[in-house]
């Protein structure tokens, strides 16, 4: 079964707080009602998975400016029907920052959210239920900007905040500096 990989994942996890349970609730409901919950052209959402990739001292993260959105978010991506979500998150890492000698900062899941995607050109409105992993890189490391972004930057974790305050960053931040990575 193609989710087994992704209830094992989900099943070793356990949210921070009231809203994340939400959303993780959310997720497991929607990744077994939905076979094809890894494809793209499932339109009322589908599973996606990204990367919070933190220096080595966890005082700074690695941001990206998305083009399309215009706000600064982790890098990630759609899963394009492959349910290895780990595999996913480190590929988009890559493509999306241009580097390349990142590692896996903690096992299993970091942290799991549910947003909704305005509706664009080609897509309707729909959900994107984010399997976030957190990785360690080394801020010397070269970055790359792709075409999905205007921007790549190592920003200071007291900083994110300025760049996009939204309590999807701002958890994750909160869980960096707790020590939960």
């Amino acid at each position: 079964m193609k989710r087994s990989n992704l209830f094992s994942l989900l099943n070793a996890y356990t949210p921070v707080n009231s809203e994340e349970q939400e959303m993780y609730l959310e997720i497991k409901k929607f990744v077994n009602e939905h076979p094809d919950c890894f494809e793209r052209t499932l339109q009322i959402g589908h599973v996606t998975a990204s990367g919070w990739i933190v220096s080595p001292d966890r005082d700074q993260v690695l941001l990206m400016h998305h083009r399309k959105l215009d706000r600064w978010f982790q890098p990630g991506g759609h899963c394009d029907g492959e349910p290895d979500v780990l595999h996913v998150a480190s590929k988009e890492v890559e493509e999306e920052t241009g580097i390349s000698d990142f590692r896996l900062a903690k096992e299993g899941i970091f942290d799991v959210d549910v947003h909704l995607i305005p509706a664009n050109l080609k897509d309707p409105a729909h959900y994107h239920y984010d399997i976030r992993f957190v990785f360690e890189a080394d801020p010397k490391d070269g970055l790359v900007i792709n075409a999905e972004s205007k921007d790549v930057r190592w920003i200071p974790i007291s900083e994110v905040e300025t760049h996009n305050n939204s309590e999807s960053l701002m958890r994750m931040v909160r869980k960096t500096l707790s020590g939960e990575n």
